[in-house]
């Protein structure tokens, strides 16, 4: 079943790259007591991801945070190391959050897992935006075609906010 508007976020370990490396989230304590703007990417570097979807939520990010959030995170089933590389990449490290979901755990518990095989990516994320309010969907939108950015953009999200 695909998570809903009014669900709560299901538990899992995602990670984010710190000073250390690699550390791991737990999910339910990351979105715990906050607002977060969530979009998820299906692969960093991929053409619609890095050309249009981050840099949606790139120049949005202070508008979105004036609305409420306090975080803009983009979450992809890439390793931390490709996450990091991405931020750096796109200049969005001082800008977004990066949540590593390598191992698809936490897109698979929220039915949202895309298969990518066809085309060479295996296990990978729907295209999604969802406001996250202390850890339950206030707001989600899912793209009908993963290769383009239209519900999941960040003005779609900003005119919910």
């Amino acid at each position: 079943m695909t998570i809903a508007r009014g669900d709560r976020l299901p538990q899992a370990t995602v990670f984010i790259m710190g000073e250390a490396g690699p550390q791991p989230v737990n999910t339910q304590d990351y979105f715990a007591g906050r607002k977060v703007v969530l979009f998820a990417i299906p692969g960093a570097f991929t053409p619609t991801c890095q050309a249009q979807h981050i840099p949606s939520f790139a120049a949005n990010a202070d508008k979105l945070r004036q609305k409420g959030a306090d975080a803009v995170v983009c979450m992809a089933v890439n390793d931390p190391f490709v996450l990091a590389a991405q931020a750096e990449a796109t200049g969005t490290t001082d800008t977004l959050d990066y949540l590593s979901d390598g191992n698809a755990e936490f897109t698979k518990a929220m039915g949202l897992e895309l298969d990518g095989s066809g085309i060479g990516l295996g296990t990978r994320s729907h295209r999604f935006a969802m406001i996250v309010d202390d850890g339950v969907v206030r707001e989600i939108f899912v793209e009908p075609d993963p290769s383009q950015m239209t519900v999941s953009s960040a003005d779609n999200v900003l005119a919910h906010m």
